[in-house]
């Protein structure tokens, strides 16, 4: 059992109290262990009756309650939050309890906070059979910035004023988790035309050959230029349904892996530092970072070597 915070002394030393009373006597004992007479009795009398587990701590639980609430109007008040999401107050006059005590019965049986008793959707898990099936592309706009921001220094007020925007454009294979990335001036057309044909000559270096792209329905994807372009190549585009991120979860949680692990890891001194470090990130991330979708192994094993092809390796 663990000691009470404000306890002066340990079970070993309550023991040694009592047996040093038995050797000088009570008040002599009580005086060098620094306690009062009283309390030195008390131990002694535990020891007395009970032995060693009698200098144990004991719980400070009152032995009745006679003014506990009834457990049934407990139950009902958990049921009522749980299925009619009742608020407390009306629970409170429902069952006949005080707002405090429905409060932490609600709370003890974890329906205390209405957006945890939401129906979720399930997740729907899936992964294609081969290499370029699906290709998720997704954009993140990043600050510019000429010194660290605010998230290294924690002053918000030292911020680079006005030094606008870039767009970090990636790709990631659904199948082998390939990544690819690039940091672009904005989020146009022109901008994701550009990089869906960087990417693809990339997974072509790589013997992957992509079928079709998965976007969200950002204006750039949306555009007429896009639109033809993935004709024109022959790629076919699925669109994810409004407000529904989920369905490109790939591209958003590779995101994350970036912004975490190369955006936010480091202390750059510009935004022009930051973009020079986007692609040994890359290589690092695709060649020697276990990925927990492939076995822990890195994402380019998927597509048939391992990474110490020297070849592929200095693509």
């Amino acid at each position: 059992m663990n000691i009470h915070k404000n306890a002066s002394m340990t079970p070993r030393g309550r023991e040694h109290l009592v047996r040093e009373i038995d050797r000088i006597g009570l008040k002599p004992a009580a005086a060098a262990a620094g306690l009062s007479a009283h309390t030195a009795r008390k131990w002694q009398r535990r020891w007395a009756s009970q032995g060693a587990p009698g200098l144990l701590d004991r719980s400070s639980r009152p032995e009745r309650s006679p003014r506990r609430s009834d457990a049934l109007k407990l139950e009902r008040a958990v049921a009522l939050r749980r299925n009619q999401r009742l608020t407390y107050a009306c629970i409170a006059e429902r069952v006949g309890l005080s707002i405090s005590v429905v409060a932490r019965a609600c709370k003890a049986a974890a329906v205390a906070r209405l957006p945890a008793l939401q129906d979720t959707v399930p997740v729907r898990r899936y992964e294609r059979q081969s290499a370029g099936e699906l290709l998720h592309l997704d954009t993140k706009k990043l600050g510019r910035f000429d010194k660290p921001g605010h998230r290294v220094t924690g002053d918000r007020t030292q911020n680079t004023p006005r030094a606008g925007w870039q767009a970090l454009h990636v790709a990631i294979d659904d199948h082998s988790r390939v990544g690819f990335s690039q940091m672009l001036a904005d989020e146009t057309a022109k901008c994701a035309c550009a990089f869906l044909l960087a990417a693809l000559r990339y997974y072509k270096s790589l013997g992957v050959n992509v079928e079709r792209v998965m976007t969200d329905n950002g204006s750039a994807y949306k555009s007429r230029r896009f639109t033809k372009l993935l004709r024109r190549l022959g790629i076919k585009h699925i669109r994810t349904r409004p407000y529904t991120p989920r369905t490109n979860g790939k591209a958003e949680r590779f995101i994350q892996t970036l912004l975490r692990e190369w955006a936010y890891a480091f202390v750059y001194p510009s935004s022009e530092h930051r973009a020079r470090e986007l692609q040994p990130w890359m290589y690092h991330y695709n060649f020697h970072r276990p990925h927990s979708a492939t076995s822990h192994r890195p994402p380019i094993t998927r597509l048939g070597f391992e990474g110490n092809n020297v070849l592929r390796n200095y693509i």
